[in-house]
């Protein structure tokens, strides 16, 4: 089993741990798979910057391809743990958006940065995400189903971004993908000046 594919089953391994103690979670947990799943669709800001992260990643080579998303999968179940904790993290909203601007400047430049650059960039902001997702949860919801739920929710945005750049053939994947992180720059300007 290659590197990524270790990272990612640990991710979803992490993710699931809560929920798996749960024999029979029911209609609670049920509840609350949705609401993390709809929790990063919600907000034009995480939406954008998931899709950003998959636009980025598809661009990249080897396998900094699939450490990107996983990377940023990781960092935010870390980052929900201390939103769902209470743990006060300062300028979370900011950072967000932050975070769609670099995001969708880092695919409209087309960067390829090192590995080693990559994944602590994609963490950084991906806690602040998931921290987000942590204290927003509902109190009468369980916290291991809405962790799995915007864990998923997170995963097939990153893949629509990665799904842009692997269905356009050839040199156009790059014009495409840099086109696209161009939308999310300018989505995100907006958003910062509303």
């Amino acid at each position: 089993m290659n590197h990524a594919m270790r990272l990612m089953t640990l991710t979803v391994l992490i993710a699931l741990q809560p929920e798996m103690a749960l024999a029979h979670p029911g209609p609670a947990g049920a509840a609350g798979f949705a609401q993390g799943l709809l929790h990063p669709v919600s907000g034009p800001d995480h939406l954008l910057a998931m899709v950003a992260v998959g636009l980025w990643a598809s661009q990249a080579r080897g396998r900094t391809t699939w450490a990107i998303p996983c990377g940023f999968l990781v960092a935010m179940v870390l980052g929900g743990g201390l939103g769902i904790a209470g743990v006060p993290v300062p300028y979370v909203e900011e950072g967000i958006l932050a975070s769609v601007l670099v995001f969708g400047l880092l695919a409209a430049g087309a960067c390829r940065l090192p590995l080693s650059w990559s994944v602590p960039a994609v963490g950084l902001f991906a806690g602040l995400h998931g921290h987000a997702h942590g204290v927003e949860m509902p109190a009468a919801i369980g916290a291991g189903p809405y962790m799995v739920g915007f864990v998923a929710a997170t995963a097939l945005l990153h893949g629509a971004g990665l799904g842009l750049g692997a269905l356009v053939p050839g040199n156009d994947r790059e014009i495409v993908t840099r086109v696209a992180g161009g939308v999310v720059v300018l989505a995100g300007l907006c958003l910062a000046l509303a």
